[in-house]
């Protein structure tokens, strides 16, 4: 596995595939008893992997309080990201969820016991609430990093202006920068292309891209199941083949991984390292198996090569319309750029 340094706003090293542990245990009803999210860890260490994704809502906690067995031995070796915003579990109550400061500064010292160390790598807002200010959050933050409870902090599922905004903020008023975003992004979703990706570009930032097989539609598992499958009862497949657009995608994608004699699961992931070996920033998918054999079988995409016809086959056909102003942009180009005679810079201008 190689190594990406995360964003320009660090000099953080991580692995370039992270490993989520949204499946470790089963306070959902679903998930990974200890022994097989033990090997599905210790698994990602062996292939190189140092990027741990959690957070505190995570199987109602458990989630948390395994990996505190599991990176024990391995603390100092790895980066540990959890996120507070949702709540632990439902009967919390209102006080619990959100991203105020009072709900960030007990979660944080609730994730610090559950994964028994001192510190938080990576300290997410989980989700945008939409009324706490952004002054508000990033002050939190800021508190945090200078108490030395995180080293970095990040926003998830938040809106473009906002996260711009953020950016901004903390430049001027000298809060610890965000350092990068997480949001929802594979060949099943591109809508994160039209803001969000090219911000984090332009404004340095990382970006780590969750449900990176569109909740299991790409694996090509569900198509010929019936509505009775293990996924459509827990309402995790995040996607499905309900119009042509999903069709032909899923056409494509099975005919690429045959022409490959790989897996769809492989092809999948492997755009999406693609994508990130063309990026200026750092791109990093967030694998969250259920099983060792689940993680092995995804890992193999690190030995498959696209070649360019079929990264734009793939492209081409996955492509979501890019929305106002961007094709007005397009459009217009010709007419105040003189396009043909000029080099334009390679990372996108804020």
């Amino acid at each position: 596995m190689h190594y990406k340094v995360f964003g320009r706003k660090t000099g953080l090293r991580v692995s370039e595939l992270a490993l989520g542990a949204g499946n470790f245990g089963t306070g959902w009803g679903h998930g990974a008893e200890r022994d097989e999210a033990k090997r599905i860890f210790d698994g990602y260490l062996e292939a190189g992997g140092n990027f741990i994704d959690t957070a505190n809502g995570y199987q109602g906690g458990q989630s948390e309080s395994m990996l505190s067995e599991f990176i024990a031995t391995e603390r100092d070796r790895l980066v540990i990201a959890t996120k507070y915003s949702m709540g632990t579990t439902p009967a919390d109550g209102i006080s619990h969820t959100g991203n105020s400061r009072k709900n960030m500064v007990r979660a944080v010292e609730e994730s610090l016991k559950r994964l028994n160390t001192d510190h938080i790598d990576l300290f997410w807002a989980h989700i945008s609430d939409g009324v706490t200010p952004m002054e508000e959050i990033l002050r939190g933050f800021d508190d945090l990093v200078r108490a030395g409870k995180i080293h970095y902090a990040g926003l998830s599922n938040f809106p473009a202006w906002r996260i711009a905004r953020a950016d901004l903020l903390a430049e001027i008023r000298g809060f610890a920068p965000i350092a990068a975003i997480q949001v929802e992004y594979s060949l099943a979703e591109r809508s994160a292309e039209r803001e969000l990706l090219p911000m984090a570009e332009a404004l340095g930032l990382a970006a780590t891209l969750w449900s990176p097989l569109g909740g299991g539609f790409l694996t090509g598992k569900y198509r010929n199941s019936d509505d009775n499958n293990r996924a459509a009862k827990l309402g995790m497949l995040v996607h499905a083949e309900k119009s042509a657009r999903e069709t032909a995608l899923l056409d494509t994608l099975l005919a690429v991984a045959v022409e490959l004699d790989t897996s769809p699961t492989h092809v999948a992931i492997a755009w999406l390292r693609e994508k990130a070996k063309r990026s200026s920033t750092a791109l990093i998918p967030i694998l969250g198996s259920r099983t060792r054999e689940q993680f092995d079988a995804t890992l193999g995409a690190l030995d498959v090569q696209l070649s360019d016809a079929q990264l734009a086959r793939l492209d081409g056909i996955s492509s979501v319309p890019a929305g106002v102003p961007h094709e007005t942009i397009v459009s217009s180009a010709p007419r105040y750029t003189a396009s043909s005679m000029l080099d334009l810079p390679k990372i996108p201008v804020a």
